[in-house]
């Protein structure tokens, strides 16, 4: 008997939490690409934001998140979360510092790589540093 699947982004920093505009954010559309807003030069505080290009216009991202700081650990086109019919996997997308997942090091150096998510596994976006973690919900 297979119910409905489901993949939740749960923010677990104040950063994360501004970014997804709430505690979590339920996943419906797949691939769902996260990375660094890189249309403005630095913003005060990471938030929501909505795509201001034209419609004909596809965006890079489906979350954006914002880098205040000279120390960057979000690329432009971080990772993405997909499903492939029978698990959500993180693809990193060729970032820089990588994507942490448990604890593994996915990507980093423009290498990519793909992990399977599982329930409650924490993703932190970047280096142990970065402001964005987050934790799935997988059911």
């Amino acid at each position: 008997m297979g119910g409905a699947r489901q993949v939740v982004l749960v923010a677990l920093t104040p950063e994360a939490r501004l970014a997804l505009g709430g505690a979590e954010k339920e996943i419906a559309v797949f691939p769902f690409r996260v990375g660094r807003d890189s249309r403005r030069s630095r913003r005060q505080s990471a938030r929501v934001l909505m795509d201001r290009r034209r419609a004909v216009s596809r965006p890079n991202n489906e979350l954006y998140l914002a880098e205040p700081d000279a120390s960057t650990n979000v690329s432009r086109e971080h990772f993405q979360i997909e499903d492939n019919g029978t698990q959500y996997v993180l693809v990193d997308r060729q970032s820089t510092c990588g994507t942490i997942v448990e604890g593994q090091v996915i990507g980093g150096k423009h290498a990519g790589g793909a992990v399977a998510l599982r329930d409650g596994d924490v993703i932190i976006v970047g280096t142990s540093t970065s402001r964005y973690t987050f934790k799935v919900r997988v059911g």
